[in-house]
């Protein structure tokens, strides 16, 4: 076995990896760019290697820097984990050649599957069942001849790269026509590749993959299958095992697939064969081969109680495992993961960097993340954040624990798509497995916030009494200006007195509400208008979904309050919710608040 092995990654894949060896007593390599300086796999790691940089192109996509930081630590082995180079040929062969130990695929593997009109060619030769499709096209002449023998809807697909980048839906020839020279380009720009082929489309599919690892000489078991469907922008969101309403004869055949086809490369490490099903006719078509570890693999490790990372490292180290026990391990109960990313779902799933003020995640489920209080997210670098994974034994007991951990969760200072993911593990549909890959696209989120359109002068989050009692330690009483105002607005909208509420000062903002909610304004009278229309002060009013209030200057006195049914949900900090903005502490990010920001309301 290695004594020393290097995590050529970031993140909370990173974290996972670091705990395995530890628990093996193998000597863990944390790579880094200038911005992960003090990142949680840089802090767990034994011995931590600066790449000099920021950018992921200087840093974690650079071959060369990894290779050296390899041998500079005497790392006999290099994890990949996902993204960045888990799926380059190119960094497979480096670390062959340098001899150092790859724990993954060949790079012939990695290069043959990442071709998906080479891998359709294999998953026919090892009889798994296909969509109606094509090869490499040479021309959009052929393009539709071939699509008019398909049958429409058909997908206009890159043979490189991943992600859903190239993957274009067309109903007919002119859609085809309009969408050929596009992803042709989007190939080469993105996979150096301009490649596309055609496959037909499969209306209302559900995604199911099959978890494979081999031993790189023949041998090849199936641990277990995942739904996938719950996408965004063909994106995962939400992965589950097993895969609810699937048929057992049909769960058998998918793991036969899988199996026949990961024999016939003699494939090694862990690997993914996916397809799509369709749940009408109960037939599934090979889509693609991940030849990496997964993002959802924690979900089949819950149900099969492996350590997949540690079945990676004795592969790539030449030792035997247990084959007849892996090929015959039964999966106990359900687990479903939820992938939580720093992305606002009212700015249409934009990044948001920033830093979280306030981290907490129930004890209780399996959460594998990078993050902490104090954490900051950088705009250099995916935006996934964690990953909440639970287990139980049955689905219905699977779903109450997530929805309750989802609601248990708290990450504050930036926008997520927490909330986004709660509402879509309770959707009815769901629930009740009538889900496809497409099913997102029209999802009727209904974020409970309040956008900042314009921050106006120093308006700040406060509560009342405020933050006493900490002049010993040189932190002043916070809280409202004006602390009967204030309490009169809470009172208004019916609030307990503790409730959280906005300041405005001098000049107030302006807000959308992007959920309904009571609202009632005291202090220094101003100007304020809903949606244009005159709104009174000392009294409730109700303000519908979608509607702007803006807030103008005061006519006399300083500072104007305006409280929200319920209060607002910001994280309590020395025992208080108030912005204290000199010491960067409470409130919404301990700052006043900036156009842009996202003010969550209380539930």
């Amino acid at each position: 076995m290695f004594t020393t092995v290097l995590i050529a990654n970031r993140g909370e894949i990173a974290v996972r990896a670091i705990r395995t060896l530890k628990k093996m007593g193998i000597t863990s390599v944390a790579v880094y760019s200038d911005t992960d300086r003090y990142a949680q796999h840089v802090l767990d790691a034994d011995l931590a290697v600066s790449l000099e940089g920021i950018k992921p192109s200087d840093t974690y996509l650079s071959i060369e820097k990894l290779i050296a930081a390899a041998k500079h630590t005497g790392a006999q082995a290099i994890f990949p984990g996902y993204g960045f180079l888990s799926e380059s040929a190119d960094f497979a062969r480096a670390c062959e050649d340098n001899q150092i130990a790859f724990m993954g695929p060949t790079a012939q593997q990695i290069l043959e599957f990442g071709l998906k009109h080479r891998a359709r060619e294999l998953a026919a030769a090892a009889e798994v069942p296909m969509t109606p499709g094509t090869g490499l096209l040479q021309s959009l002449e052929e393009a539709l001849v071939a699509a008019d023998q398909i049958g429409y809807p058909i997908m206009l697909k890159s043979t490189a790269g991943g992600g859903g980048i190239g993957l274009t839906r067309c109903d007919d020839a002119q859609a085809l026509h309009l969408a050929y020279e596009s992803v042709k380009r989007m190939g080469e720009q993105f996979f150096k590749d301009s490649g596309v082929f055609l496959e037909r489309f499969i209306d209302q599919a559900r995604h199911v993959e099959v978890q494979i690892f081999g031993d790189g000489q023949g041998q090849v078991v199936a641990l277990g299958e995942r739904d996938c469907s719950l996408q965004r922008r063909n994106q995962k969101v939400v992965e589950e095992t097993p895969a609810p309403h699937l048929p057992e004869a049909t769960r058998q055949k998918l793991h036969q697939a899988a199996v026949q086809l990961g024999q016939l490369v003699k494939y090694r490490s862990a690997g993914t064969v996916e397809f799509i099903y369709d749940a009408a006719r109960d037939e599934f078509y090979f889509l693609e081969v991940n030849t990496r570890l997964q993002v959802e693999h924690p979900v089949t490790e819950m149900v099969t109680g492996l350590d997949l990372i540690e079945c990676m490292l004795k592969v790539a180290a030449g030792e035997t495992l247990d084959w007849a026990f892996l090929a015959n391990i039964q999966p106990k109960g359900v687990a479903v993961e939820v992938r939580i990313y720093a992305e606002d779902p009212v700015k249409n799933f934009q990044p948001s960097p920033g830093i979280l003020t306030d981290v907490y995640f129930p004890k209780n489920v399996r959460v594998d993340t990078w993050v902490s209080t104090g954490t900051e997210i950088s705009q250099y670098f995916d935006p996934m954040i964690a990953k909440i994974i639970v287990h139980a034994q049955n689905r219905e007991a699977a779903l109450s624990t997530l929805k309750t951990a989802l609601a248990e969760t708290r990450l504050n200072g930036i926008s997520t798509n927490l909330d986004y993911a709660l509402s879509v593990v309770s959707d009815s549909r769901f629930e009740n497995m009538q889900i496809w890959t497409r099913m997102l696209d029209n999802f009727n989120y209904i974020p409970n916030v309040i956008e900042v359109i314009q921050a106006g002068t120093q308006s700040s989050i406060q509560d009342y009494p405020g933050r006493v009692g900490y002049w010993d330690i040189g932190v002043p009483p916070s809280g409202p200006m004006d602390d009967y105002a204030f309490q009169l607005a809470n009172k208004i909208v019916g609030n307990a007195q503790t409730a959280a509420g906005f300041e405005f000062t001098l000049e107030g903002p302006t807000l959308k509400f992007h959920a309904q909610s009571i609202i009632a304004l005291t202090g220094a009278p101003c100007c304020v208008s809903l949606d244009g229309t005159a709104v009174d002060f000392w009294q409730p009013i109700e303000v519908k979904a979608g509607q702007t209030l803006k807030v103008g200057q005061v006519e006399s006195g300083c500072r104007t309050y305006l409280a929200v049914r319920d209060g607002l949900n910001v994280p309590e900090y020395l025992g208080s919710r108030s912005t204290f903005a000199l010491g960067n502490f409470g409130g919404h990010a301990g700052r006043v608040l900036r156009a842009g920001d996202m003010i969550k309301m209380v539930n």
